[in-house]
């Protein structure tokens, strides 16, 4: 086997001649931006496909989280989580928001509850919850402190395309949910991202706010800013959409093999998801525990030196990073299960274009040996 990278993920993409009868459409209305046909289309399109009431279409999620809040005009302090990537901070940065950092739970990844209800103070106008790994939070609680505290629910969604929770998207609970369609996620459009929104009203005070806050050639209402999709990936939107049940496949057949052959290795551990729900099998995390061989970042860099480029997602905490050292509600403990998670967490390669052999690599290193053990099954 060549020692060519396996990366910890990989955009999956479609045939390429299937792509250019989309750009030639583009080509010959020369129509590229500003909510074009193809953009209105993959909107219609993905909210059938989500199973979701409204989808505006953004360049990216970063700025779809950041109007998200601007829509809902959240201020003061939002609650939100520590074990998540930087944007999910960011975008309360960007809307001089104070982020309030609480623990997780140990076995979902997800925000606490408990620790929700216990930071809320008079400031506190929203919260702010991250599905993690695709893994649904604990959607009832949240709703019930929201409703109990007048306060608003916008979801990071940006790893839950796909998935469904009590019968239906996950992308439709709270107020508003994002969803990611960057390069390294299950559905992507190169760059991009969406807001799910509840109303027709929601939508159009949206869609205003993500095109400098325009109505009319000559009315302006709000102080937007320039966040839609473009055409060429709108297009590719709709083409990606007639491969992602292929794709989830894929990748459900890829983490049933972990699942199968990890059971085999002593001190590496899994999530313990006690809810019922559909997957998009979007990562793979193992915990690294203390009766395992080498530490987390031992193990990481065993991996590395064998051109196998796992991730630790999420390390380290945004509290760590000196903008929000001190936004955190639990300086006593240092959120501690957010902390533990976070030193033990090694998300292994998971994409739809690995090879038997790649697999077989990846659990050579992990188990140890040079060789796969019999015992193990193929995908």
């Amino acid at each position: 086997m060549n020692n060519k990278p396996i990366y910890v993920t990989q955009p999956a993409l479609p045939p390429l001649d299937e792509f250019i009868p989309y750009l030639q459409q583009i080509w010959d209305n020369k129509i590229l931006t500003n909510c074009g046909p193809f953009h209105q289309q993959f909107e219609e399109a993905l909210a059938d496909y989500l199973g979701v009431k409204y989808v505006c279409l953004f360049a990216n999620a970063t700025l779809a989280l950041v109007t998200a809040l601007q829509a809902l005009r959240i201020s003061g302090e939002v609650i939100t989580t520590p074990y998540s990537f930087v944007a999910t901070a960011h975008s309360l940065k960007w809307n001089s928001i104070k982020p309030v950092f609480v623990d997780i739970d140990a076995k979902t990844c997800n925000l606490d509850p408990a620790a929700i209800e216990a930071a809320i103070t008079p400031q506190t106008t929203a919260i702010m919850p991250v599905h993690v790994y695709g893994t649904p939070c604990d959607t009832e609680a949240i709703r019930k402190i929201a409703e109990n505290y007048n306060l608003k629910v916008i979801y990071d969604a940006a790893h839950a395309f796909g998935c469904r929770y009590n019968n239906q998207s996950l992308c439709a609970f709270g107020d508003i949910s994002v969803v990611s369609f960057h390069a390294t996620k299950v559905f992507n459009t190169f760059e991009g991202g969406a807001i799910i929104c509840q109303d027709a009203k929601t939508k159009a005070h949206i869609d205003h706010l993500k095109n400098f806050g325009f109505v009319d050639e000559t009315t302006v209402v709000a102080a937007g800013i320039n966040g839609k999709m473009s055409e060429v990936n709108a297009a590719f939107g709709l083409l990606q959409l007639k491969y992602i049940d292929s794709c989830i496949e894929k990748r459900k057949q890829i983490s049933q093999y972990y699942r199968d052959n990890i059971k085999f290795i002593r001190g590496i551990s899994l999530p313990d998801h006690q809810l019922s729900f559909t997957s998009n099998y979007s990562y793979f995390p193992v915990f690294v525990e203390a009766d395992y061989a080498l530490s987390r970042d031992e193990l990481y860099e065993k991996f590395r030196e064998q051109n196998v480029i796992v991730r630790r997602y999420f390390y380290p905490l945004i509290t760590a990073f000196p903008m929000y050292r001190t936004a955190h509600t639990d300086r006593d403990n240092e959120l501690p299960n957010a902390r533990y998670i976070s030193s033990r967490v090694l998300c292994l390669p998971l994409h739809p274009n690995l090879e038997q052999e790649e697999l077989e690599k990846v659990m050579a290193i992990l188990s140890g040996f040079s060789k796969i053990q019999q015992t193990q099954k193929a995908i």
